[in-house]
């Protein structure tokens, strides 16, 4: 079956590795006639790219002539790894592809031609899917970086991240205007983080910094606070960005990918959203703008009502509050992916706790498995035009001043 562009719309059992992401995407371009969304302002917040595909590229642009070497000679004597030299790549993740029957994500292999490797493929690749969703802008993060905080090495760790957004912001950005990006904060070295900042800041398609959520960090000790003083000067937002973990003292005793894919993407942004207000980061820093990413949204009621009870009951553990945990939350920004979409009224509900037209900006999450398109947002049957045209794009215009 084909649509107007000539792009086929596929059966889910055609899909491969190999499959044209905008074959894949074709009920996007659907979406878009239905309704209207070429009229509206399109920024997706959280997108991805297979930054393994490009690992022998990134590690060329590692600065300890030592950690370059073991690369070399761990690509050299184990090919089977030369994709993942250094990395902490969690087997587990491998669970995603549901035994095959959701492979896209396990291997990005479709035909690109003229951009056969690294960044000119990964360009390639996410320019289709901007096109296909009629995004304007997207805001593209690596995908098993997002484990880097659990690396064994914290200093591997931190140099992996520094080669990473050297090649990113010099291989990738300048090619393409409609790519952004929040860079990663080496956040196992609190001057590493400074320094982060003060080397990328500047660069055009930097509009601000991560830290990937799955680490055993605490982000409110006293050694961040230089760091969140530096971003919050520059008008750059921090993000908190989630990733799985089946191997915790939680999600280890869960049988099922299922369980602990449920479960990881959400308690790591609660640890540090808990620890983030209640130590009162809002408030010594009112003006660094904060988003919580890839964590869907059921979870946000539910600790507003959670610290505000216990907030009430034990005011003088959390000194320099001024105001209930709630009301920091709502000041605070949320990306939409995935939004749990099985009960209208509970989502409906969560949308206005969040205070959704002011905190709320969509995200697609691509290219995992699960995805949200653009007209997801656009069918939400209780939100006005207004509220659509804000989440779409208009409020991340003014978090990120686009």
């Amino acid at each position: 079956m084909t649509i107007d562009d000539g792009v086929r719309r596929l059966p889910t059992q055609e899909i491969t590795t190999h499959t044209d992401s905008r074959e894949i995407l074709a009920n996007a371009a659907r979406d878009t006639e239905r309704y209207g969304l070429d009229d509206y302002f399109i920024v997706d917040v959280d997108s991805h790219h297979v930054e393994l595909d490009s690992w022998p590229e990134i590690l060329e642009f590692l600065e300890s002539p030592v950690l370059k070497d073991t690369a070399h000679q761990m690509m050299r004597n184990w090919p089977q790894a030369s994709h993942l030299a250094l990395h902490n790549h969690p087997p587990g993740l491998t669970m995603q592809d549901v035994s095959g029957r959701i492979p896209h994500q396990a291997s990005l292999a479709e035909e690109t031609p003229g951009a056969a490797s690294g960044a000119e493929r990964d360009v390639t690749l996410v320019r289709r899917a901007m096109d296909a969703m009629s995004i304007d802008l997207q805001v593209v993060f690596p995908q098993p970086m997002l484990e880097t905080g659990l690396h064994p090495q914290p200093q591997v760790a931190s140099a992996l991240l520094q080669a990473y957004n050297r090649w990113f912001t010099s291989q990738v950005l300048p090619r393409e205007p409609r790519v952004k990006t929040m860079l990663g904060l080496p956040f196992e070295d609190p001057d590493a983080c400074l320094a982060t900042v003060e080397e990328f800041a500047d660069h055009p398609g930097v509009i601000g910094f991560l830290v990937t959520s799955q680490r055993h960090a605490g982000v409110h000790r006293n050694a961040y606070m230089p760091l969140y003083r530096m971003l919050e000067e520059r008008g750059l937002p921090i993000g908190f960005h989630a990733g799985p973990n089946q191997a915790d003292s939680m999600t280890s005793t869960m049988n099922r990918f299922l369980s602990a894919h449920a479960m990881s993407f959400v308690t790591c942004n609660m640890t540090h959203m808990t620890n983030w207000v209640i130590n009162g980061i809002p408030e010594r820093f009112p003006g660094l703008k904060t988003i919580w990413i890839e964590s869907g949204l059921a979870w946000v009621p539910f600790m507003m009502q959670r610290l505000d009870h216990e907030y009430y009951m034990r005011q003088s553990d959390a000194p320099l509050l001024t105001k209930p945990p709630s009301h920091y939350m709502r000041e605070m920004y949320y990306t939409s992916q995935p939004m749990e979409w099985t009960d209208d009224a509970l989502l409906e509900a969560t949308l206005r706790a969040i205070d959704a037209p002011n905190t709320l900006m969509y995200s697609s999450d691509w290219p995992h498995w699960d995805f949200d398109v653009p007209g997801r947002i656009a069918s939400l049957p209780f939100l006005d035009d207004h509220a659509k045209r804000n989440i779409l794009g208009e409020t991340a215009r003014k978090v990120f001043g686009l």
